[in-house]
């Protein structure tokens, strides 16, 4: 028995190390590819769906933190947990002399010594993430932020136009105003985005400076499922920390009124397609919690015999496909006898380097550059592709990056440090119009209400959740209280929106 613990004791602590350098590889890789996103976003990735997730993000951190801790681990297990003389293995010096043991660590020192270094493992782990900040703020703060500035849609009035207008609202996975060049106010040498840059010109931007331009990265909204929400519902998407069920994930906010609510209220028939599996991040569940009609993703393809059953590439199917699928889907909508909320979510521009399509060109040096071009061009096809079609007229055009890139190394090997990057937006279409467009300081939640005002909608107030009509003359919750106090405050727990929109 006695020498069946001492065993037991040993794997155990031989798995501790295990798990303290894969810690460490797996905070180091995650900042190095996605950069500062936050961790409530690393929170978010393990209480929800994990399937679908593309096959080079697998790889990449298989390849970069599993692999490099299974083999350190195991080139450090003679090291702590086996001693020489068991081994038996002795190297004779002169026949005077002692036998020297391979391994001449006293038990009692390697015990220490592996215990201090998976400590530091652990602590640098943490560091790297930001864990210790992040504990801090929320398990030791409650903010007022919600109780003071929350609108809540159901207790505002917010009237329609007598004919209803149609929305198309796309995301665009990681696309930035940075992508401009530099002379057009971006980051780049030459500008990576041409189309979206004329769509923006020519329409309504609402930017940081003069220019084409967006907002800035705000806490909580970093990530695609946090960056819908956040667009939809006003609010920054934060988990209840204190009641975390892996693998019982419902949906996001189930208390609070979102705009597919509103939406659905107002008699639209609601659509969400993307190119990927829809219940990885907790998509699916947040628009169906929220009256979306239908979703559409990559099984519903594969179902419907629009793909082949096995087809698989990137995170789903590319964008090209997507696009074909939507006009097809659009097309459709347009024959029903209720408006329309039509939502898309391309992937092509996701991290690592993008996905190399058939149609992207060999025109700039690196494939990420060239992907990010192509979606330029797809996304001016498909827009001149609704606009030559007869229910335009009575539709508005939504297009906005979901985040900023995660591709960080990208970043770290093009652009200046000190560039602040903001992510893209552009509006067409709308019958209303924008006064004040231009040096503004707003937030993806300011989206909300704006995407009402953009189909025609009243707001009493201007305001809903913690977003602010951009249409109207109203200044921004971030220009009223300062950006750097707003992402302060929604880093910290708040009861109130635990019991408001969390809680049913």
């Amino acid at each position: 028995m006695k020498k069946a613990l001492k065993i037991i004791g040993r794997l155990l602590a031989i798995f501790i190390l295990f798990l303290s350098i894969l810690a460490f590889f797996l905070a180091n890789w995650y900042t190095d590819r996605y950069g500062d996103t936050g961790f409530m976003s690393i929170i978010s990735t393990f209480m929800t769906p994990w399937t679908g997730c593309s096959n080079n993000i697998t790889e990449s951190w298989m390849l970069n933190a599993l692999l490099p801790s299974g083999i350190l681990t195991l080139v450090l297990i003679p090291v702590f947990f086996y001693r020489g003389e068991k081994l038996k293995l002795q190297i004779p010096l002169k026949k005077s002399e002692k036998k020297l043991k391979l391994f001449p660590i006293k038990p009692l020192i390697s015990r220490i010594i592996c215990s201090v270094l998976c400590i530091a493992l652990l602590v640098a782990a943490m560091l790297m993430v930001r864990l210790p900040s992040f504990i801090s703020d929320y398990y030791f703060d409650n903010t007022p932020l919600y109780d003071e500035h929350y609108v809540s849609p159901d207790e505002v009035e917010i009237s329609f136009p007598e004919e209803k207008r149609n929305l198309i609202y796309i995301y665009l996975e990681s696309m930035e105003a940075s992508f401009l060049s530099k002379e057009l106010g971006g980051a780049e040498d030459v500008n990576l985005i041409p189309e979206l840059y004329q769509l923006a010109s020519e329409n309504v931007n609402f930017s940081h400076n003069d220019g084409v331009g967006g907002w800035p990265r705000i806490t909580h909204t970093t990530w695609t499922s946090a960056a819908m929400v956040s667009q939809t519902s006003g609010l920054p998407l934060t988990m209840d920390l204190f009641e975390i069920k892996i693998g019982e994930f419902g949906g996001y906010l189930p208390g609070a009124t979102n705009l597919q609510d509103v939406l659905h209220d107002a008699g639209y028939y609601q659509t969400l397609m993307v190119g990927s599996d829809a219940t990885f991040g907790a998509r699916e569940e947040y628009y169906d919690l929220h009256n979306a009609d239908q979703i559409y993703d990559l099984e519903d393809a594969q179902q419907d015999g629009s793909l082949p059953e096995d087809y698989m590439v990137w995170w789903g199917f590319e964008d090209k496909k997507l696009f074909d699928f939507a006009q097809e889907e659009l097309t459709r909508l347009s024959q029903q006898d209720q408006p329309f909320a039509f939502t898309l979510l391309t992937a092509d521009t996701h991290h690592i380097d993008g996905y190399y399509c058939e149609d992207c060109q060999n025109e700039h040096e690196e494939q990420y550059e060239n992907v990010i071009s192509c979606s330029s061009r797809q996304v001016l096809e498909f827009v001149e592709w609704i606009q030559q079609q007869d229910f335009y007229e009575n539709t508005t055009i939504i297009i906005c990056g979901d985040h900023l890139s995660m591709d960080n190394q990208y970043f770290v090997r093009n652009i200046d440090e000190d560039y602040e990057r903001h992510v893209y937006n552009c509006i067409i279409n709308a019958p209303v119009d924008a006064t004040n467009s231009k040096n503004r300081v707003f937030t993806p939640m300011d989206m909300f209400p704006t995407t009402l005002a953009a189909i025609g909608c009243t707001i009493e107030g201007e305001r809903l959740g913690l977003g602010t009509n951009l249409f109207s003359e109203m200044p921004t919750l971030a220009e009223e209280v300062g950006l750097d106090y707003l992402n302060a405050q929604i880093s910290k727990h708040s009861d109130y929106y635990i019991e408001n929109f969390i809680e049913e």
